[in-house]
């Protein structure tokens, strides 16, 4: 009998836990998958859906007829680095240290020390705590190492991702010979002129010295050939070799070709995306698919070159639609379709100034790294969740890139920070039309480090004022960009202060092409002062943080460079490295 009893308690516990288990497993089913697509500097007007007539995006167009089009849909920074930090920590940049002072602007070398810090919480984080599976793939542009080659601090798995495959730094103009240069270049011009004219004068000192003309001292000749060594030095290896440094992939932690091979690239990450989300059709995931398109150079694929009628950037687009195709199809053939939330969009505005290669902003004045003009910072977005989210809907409310991060915190069941601010906010009521209204009255647009611009939506009204207390100076003038310097700057006299400031109704001028005065807009008094009282409500938020993007951790340090093999001869082809599988 005793023994019957301990066989009937043994059944009852594993009765217990079997029912346990179950209920885990039912729990996780509820819970949806996410899949983020972010394209690189693509304009809000490259896409049909968004007036563009003559570039094809079909796939693009059908998400948004199948789901919610967001047509006030705001990137936190025109620029990739900060815009990217602040997607991913639903916070403003410069809450973590990605406010520029000067002329740089984003993260320029992998060797860098510079990155996302490790104390800030990414959404990806709070869902690896609610049981998802996590994965990068693409463009990260967020840092990689601290202090050491192999402490991978900023690194993608150590910021919530449990699987990253792609480009820890960006595509660029570097990874493609032939295509010119990106980085510092000025400075490359001028440390390559001190090496040739100190060479130079050591190659006329050695002769005069040896046939005697004139009495030249050893010191001075071996300071001189220190010097020129130095500078060629510190010219050729960071900039020269700038292709092998910053142009590789990595899969979590490995680099797995370096440098990289550019035109296999997008076929590469579409593959490791589907792939990702085949291995994980079973729990619930997160997949950031993060494109290298259409950052410059532009891509050149044999079945989309010469199709579009836009030239190169066109076919690119074009290129960009197809693989958001891939993405859908891919998540309709596993039946995943009303499991997963699916968001399209772009870091920031098009780059207007590189001439035929840059993306159309449609009707918004400015482009990428224009401070608060609108063309930098309204992007696509786009939410399709079929059973859940209505067809067709379009919102005009002002929105963010860092509405995501509470949005899929929510939507995981997980619980937002307590012990930082938080300036996102949670999306789904205004998607599913259980409000008509944006959480958002105010928006901070940041140049850098300096507050550039506010929007302010007042309650109980349909007006979105912007207000400008500064403006980059185009170049030459009347242009519509920055072409003598390729990217606008923020700060002396790259810019133009306005006091007042100039205030825009978005609602009735959204190019921003006439300021309001008090003579055409009642308000216009009410206005001024009522940003003037958000700004010192939204600095005293702030704290002081380390500056990311200062020389010291911006410039490049060899004992901190992502490295295949024995540093410096670092060199390797995908094809002889290991796969993870996770």
């Amino acid at each position: 009998m005793e023994h019957l009893s301990l066989r009937s308690l043994f059944l009852g516990l594993f009765l217990l836990n079997f029912q346990s288990q179950c209920l885990t497993v039912a729990k996780d089913v509820t819970k949806p998958n996410f899949v983020l697509m972010m394209v690189d500097d693509l304009g809000i007007g490259d896409i049909g859906c968004y007036g563009n007539d003559t570039i094809r995006t079909p796939h693009i167009d059908r998400l948004a007829l199948d789901g919610v089009k967001l047509t006030q849909h705001i990137a936190a920074a025109p620029l990739c680095t900060p815009s990217r930090a602040a997607f991913h920590t639903g916070r403003y940049a410069v809450r973590s240290g990605f406010g520029s002072t000067g002329r740089v602007q984003v993260i320029l070398f992998l060797g860098g020390s510079g990155g996302l810090p490790p104390n800030e919480t990414t959404f990806a984080k709070l869902l690896q705590k609610q049981g998802y599976t996590t994965g990068l793939v693409g463009k990260w542009h967020l840092g990689v190492n601290c202090n050491s080659r192999n402490d991978h601090c900023h690194h993608p798995n150590h910021h919530g991702f449990h699987y990253f495959y792609g480009l820890p730094f960006t595509f660029f103009n570097d990874c493609k010979p032939g295509e010119g240069k990106d980085v510092l270049v000025d400075l490359q011009v001028a440390l390559w002129q001190i090496s040739v004219l100190v060479g130079l004068g050591l190659l006329t000192l050695v002769p005069v010295r040896v046939s005697g003309l004139l009495r030249v001292g050893t010191g001075l000749l071996v300071l001189l050939a220190v010097l020129c060594t130095l500078g060629f030095t510190v010219w050729f290896v960071p900039f020269e070799l700038l292709q092998r440094w910053n142009c590789i992939i990595m899969r979590n932690q490995q680099v797995v070709e370096q440098p990289m091979e550019a035109e296999e690239l997008p076929e590469k990450l579409m593959k490791e995306a589907e792939q990702f989300v085949e291995r994980n059709q079973n729990r619930p995931f997160l997949l950031f698919l993060s494109l290298a398109h259409v950052h410059t150079p532009l891509f050149i694929s044999r079945d989309f070159v010469g199709k579009s009628r836009h030239g190169l950037y066109g076919d690119n687009v074009e290129e960009v639609d197809s693989m958001i195709g891939r993405m859908v199809k891919t998540i309709e053939r596993l039946g995943l379709s009303e499991q997963t939330l699916m968001y399209f969009t772009s870091d920031h505005g098009g780059h207007i100034e590189d001439n035929q290669r840059g993306g159309w902003n449609g009707i918004y004045r400015g482009g990428k790294a224009m401070g608060g003009w609108e063309g930098g910072i309204r992007v696509p977005g786009i939410f399709s969740w079929p059973g859940r989210l209505p067809a067709g809907r379009v919102i005009g409310e002002p929105t963010s890139l860092m509405d995501i991060y509470p949005t899929l915190v929510k939507l995981a069941g997980g619980q937002l920070p307590q012990d930082r601010v938080l300036d996102g906010h949670d999306l789904m009521p205004l998607l599913e039309g259980k409000t008509r209204r944006s959480e958002h009255e105010f928006m901070f647009h940041y140049c850098g480090i300096n507050l550039n611009a506010v929007r302010w939506h007042p309650a109980n009204s349909d007006s979105i004022f912007k207000v400008h207390f500064f403006t980059p100076n185009f170049s030459p003038p009347g242009a519509g960009g920055c072409y003598h310097t390729k990217v606008c700057l923020c700060h002396g006299e790259f810019i133009t202060h306005h006091d007042p400031p100039l205030v825009f109704d978005l609602s009735q001028d959204p190019s921003e092409s006439v300021p309001l005065t008090p003579d055409t807009e009642s308000r216009h008094a009410e206005v001024l002062q009522r940003v003037l009282r958000a700004v010192e409500e939204h600095r005293r938020t702030l704290r002081p943080v380390e500056p990311q993007l200062s020389w010291s951790n911006i410039l490049w340090k060899p004992w901190l460079q992502p490295c295949c093999g024995t540093f410096p001869f670092c060199s390797c082809s995908e094809n002889n490295t290991s796969i993870n599988t996770l």
